[in-house]
């Protein structure tokens, strides 16, 4: 091995944006077992955000302060400190190779043909014995993705055209579309470390009563401060770490089913069983992205498989980079989306079964330290600069989240109508 391992890959489109530098902080995979490289100064800035791996397996990382001279290796070796891997890591991704179960991994996606080759680049070059990737187009306006994948010309992607618009109908789709298979979800705006699916099946070999196994998600590229700020308000981790997470019913005293802080996993990093969403009824419909509620389907999931006795695992060594928003209008729309999301789940579940009320009143006191108080997980990691209208924002769209659920419903039964009727 080198220094450096699975360099993150170059964005679709880079430079400075309005006169801001080309990126606010270097974004690093260095590997422990070896000699780690030495950081000159950033170009753009003076941070590194570095993932520190051991065999591979991804085991801290660390937004780091680059000194004017740039940093040794062994002074960064300093600051990441020097945590410990799994015993016998690669040994237990060989043993889970030899019984890893074939794949079908869903990237759903809407006129994003450029965001989409990248992803479809990491997802075909898995270190993983068979799988196949299911392309599902969701109500698209040209036929950029379906030429894409003509074009790849390759045999394990396939194209699936969902014409109800939304994302919760477009996984729906892969759901009918690949029955008895194993679903790996994933976005159009990520790159798939290349162990990915190999550590998916190790989650699955080591809990073979799992319905769902979810991977960590950390960030491509920070070029832009909007980009840092969502990494600072928690990314998609929000503080969950690089250790292996199990939940079920025997772990609810420590998190509870009905309280995703941290989150059990996120939409663009999940992988479901054979049945494990027919099971739950598939996604609901009016959340997700394309919906007025903007998203929460992938946490009404996760918590609908634990409340039916399920079992999830959260598997930090299944990487996902994701490419964070670049500019501040989107973070605002994506921390607002959030809070709209989390609400209309709760407003899906009291509709589907008006007595989870009880137990939803009783997690009010930690939700609203949560919301208010300076030291909960979701602002601990703020710095000073962090624009206070996005948390603002969030609590707007949290007071959103019931109405926007009910007109997404609403929205859903008109297109299903328009779509019977050929519209």
């Amino acid at each position: 091995m080198t220094g450096v391992t699975a360099p993150v890959p170059e964005p679709v489109a880079r430079g400075s944006e309005a006169g801001r530098p080309l990126h606010v902080a270097q974004v690093l995979d260095v590997e422990l077992s070896t000699r780690l490289p030495d950081l000159p100064a950033a170009s753009g800035g003076s941070l590194a955000w570095v993932l520190a791996r051991r065999d591979t397996e991804p085991v801290a990382s660390a937004l780091v302060q680059v000194p004017a001279g740039g940093m040794t290796g062994d002074e960064l070796r300093a600051v990441l400190g020097d945590p410990a891997g799994t015993p016998g890591f690669l040994a237990g991704r060989a043993e889970a190779l030899r019984a890893a179960p074939p794949m079908c991994v869903v990237v759903c996606t809407r006129d994003r043909p450029a965001e989409l080759r990248r992803a479809l680049d990491s997802l075909l070059a898995q270190e993983y014995p068979e799988f196949r990737i299911l392309v599902v187009d969701n109500a698209p306006q040209t036929q950029a993705t379906a030429e894409l994948v003509r074009e790849l010309g390759d045999e394990r992607v396939s194209y699936l055209l969902a014409p109800l618009p939304g994302l919760s109908n477009a996984r729906n789709a892969a759901i009918v579309a690949a029955p008895g298979e194993y679903l790996a979800f994933t976005d159009d705006d990520v790159v798939a470390d290349r162990y990915w699916l190999a550590e998916i099946a190790r989650a699955f070999h080591q809990h073979p009563g799992a319905s769902v196994v979810a991977g960590a998600i950390v960030p491509a590229e920070l070029e832009t401060k909007p980009q840092l700020w969502f990494e600072q308000y928690g990314g998609h981790g929000k503080g969950r770490g690089y250790r292996q997470a199990v939940f079920s019913p025997a772990t609810a005293k420590d998190q509870n089913p009905l309280y995703p802080l941290p989150p059990f996993g996120t939409g663009a990093n999940m992988v479901f069983r054979p049945g494990a969403l027919e099971a739950i009824g598939g996604f609901d419909a009016a959340l997700g992205a394309g919906m007025p509620a903007a998203g929460g389907e992938d946490t009404l999931a996760f918590m609908k498989v634990l409340r039916q006795g399920g079992v999830m695992v959260y598997q930090p060594s299944a990487l996902i980079r994701h490419y964070h928003r670049r500019d501040l209008a989107g973070l605002a729309t994506q921390l607002r989306g959030y809070g709209t999301g989390l609400t209309a789940v709760y407003t899906s579940l009291l509709l589907g079964s008006p007595s989870v009320l009880f137990a939803l009143v009783r997690l009010v006191p930690t939700a609203v330290r949560d919301v208010f108080g300076g030291g909960s997980l979701r602002v601990a990691g703020l710095g000073e600069d962090f624009p206070a209208e996005l948390l603002k924002g969030n609590l707007r769209g949290m007071l959103a989240g019931p109405a926007a659920y009910l007109r997404g419903r609403r929205r859903q039964r008109r297109a299903r109508r328009e779509l019977s009727r050929g519209e």
